[in-house]
């Protein structure tokens, strides 16, 4: 069962992210604290109807491209958190788009880097003292994203041995490129007791999967939680399919 207090999701005003705060409000028992950043508060007009209703949603303006931004963030979330620390990291913020071999720029190799890998290692890194500090109250307990955990919304784009069909080379490179990230982590977090992992997600119908993809948001993030709610010691460091049953992508 997922039970953390605190939990922080980036790229929450659409798709798979702002599904993630719906499906931490429903739990039996949710979050204390729900942290759903967007690049934009002004542009985020669902995110912020849920936060009037929900007092323990709260939305933060944070950009994974920008440190100060980063920063920032993290000092909102602990003035709130304080010595109980962060239970959660979401890496969910990301972008995509589909280039292939003759018309791939440099431009578009860095952005997707900076976004979709560089992002999250500076978030990881960043909020490392408030994740730890959250891991340390529970000494002698195992790794579980209610303890304190980072998860990665990967992508199967991201898996070299599973690449049939090419194309959109910055997108599967720098998923690529966050899977060695996260198995990073997992070796350098684990005496800290916080739990990595990348999870994707499936071919999901948003602005970025499209409307011909095979799974609904609902579909996606049920799948998700119940693969999160099943991580333990033995599974940091792993990149796992939520809509495979949580099984071991080869990547």
């Amino acid at each position: 069962m997922l039970t953390p207090k605190s939990v922080l999701i980036t790229g929450s005003s659409q798709g798979i992210g702002l599904e993630f705060v719906k499906a931490f409000l429903k739990l039996t028992s949710p979050p204390k604290h729900i942290f759903a950043s967007c690049i934009n508060k002004e542009q985020a007009g669902d995110l912020d109807e849920i936060a009037k209703t929900n007092p323990c949603v709260k939305v933060i303006e944070l950009d994974v491209e920008k440190q100060d931004s980063v920063e920032k963030a993290r000092d909102v979330v602990q003035s709130t958190v304080q010595d109980e620390g962060l239970n959660l990291l979401v890496n969910n913020a990301g972008i995509l788009k589909r280039m292939g071999f003759h018309d791939v720029t440099r431009e578009d190799m860095r952005k997707h880097y900076e976004v979709n890998c560089i992002g999250p290692l500076m978030m990881a890194k960043t909020f490392y003292p408030l994740l730890k500090q959250a891991a340390s109250r529970c000494p002698g307990e195992p790794m579980s994203c209610s303890k304190a955990a980072i998860i990665n919304v990967g992508s199967g784009q991201g898996s070299i041995t599973e690449n049939a069909s090419s194309g959109m080379y910055p997108y599967r490179a720098s998923k690529c490129a966050l899977n060695m990230m996260m198995t990073c982590w997992s070796i350098d977090l684990k005496a800290d007791g916080i739990l990595c992992a990348s999870i994707a997600p499936g071919w999901v119908r948003t602005s970025m999967g499209g409307q011909n993809a095979a799974v609904t948001t609902e579909e996606s993030l049920k799948a998700m939680f119940e693969t999160m709610e099943k991580l333990g010691d033995e599974d940091t460091g792993k990149f796992l399919h939520a809509t495979r049953g949580g099984t071991v992508v080869p990547w």
